[in-house]
């Protein structure tokens, strides 16, 4: 058995053909008007502050590219998102706190940082300095003798 749901009600778009016998021949959503008609204006705003000339073809430009933001525009509304849902979303994406990717603080300096005139050896160098030196206090190693001909009372007194 198919339940039939009510979407066919809201797949009608509500739209304006044009003024009574002179309409359009295209089909435009009433949404699609609300945010053309002012995005005309603010591109051609936007080509006035970027100093073209007010023109044919500046105008052309003009209704192209408001053609394209109005369908982009409109894609992301249906019955399901109106305007004012996608409106509020924006606005809340826009304002949302987002997290601080900049340190606090001033300048950076190095002064605190510590300079040694030698370089630090690495570990297997550390116990070779020590068996040369003496060793540390209290380890019984032979000095001189190398690791692989000492015993092994002397090999398990030097770890």
């Amino acid at each position: 058995m198919r339940i039939r749901t009510d979407d066919e009600v809201y797949r009608v778009d509500a739209v304006w053909l044009g003024p009574p016998k002179a309409t359009f021949p295209w089909r435009a959503r009433y949404v699609a008007w609300l945010i053309g008609i002012p995005a005309f204006f603010v591109v051609l705003g936007i080509e006035r502050w970027a100093g073209w000339s007010f023109g044919f073809f500046s105008t052309a430009w003009a209704f192209v590219a408001t053609i394209v933001i109005t369908r982009l525009l409109t894609a992301k509304i249906s019955h399901e998102r109106p305007l004012g849902t996608v409106v509020a979303m924006a606005g809340r994406e826009l304002n949302t706190p987002r997290e601080v990717t900049t340190g606090t603080g001033g300048a950076v300096s190095a002064s605190r940082v510590r300079v040694r005139a030698e370089r630090p050896l690495p570990k297997h160098k550390r116990r070779r300095q020590y068996q040369h030196h003496g060793g540390p206090p209290g380890a019984g190693v032979v000095q001189g003798t190398p690791r692989a001909r000492r015993g092994r009372s002397a090999a398990r007194a030097g770890r």
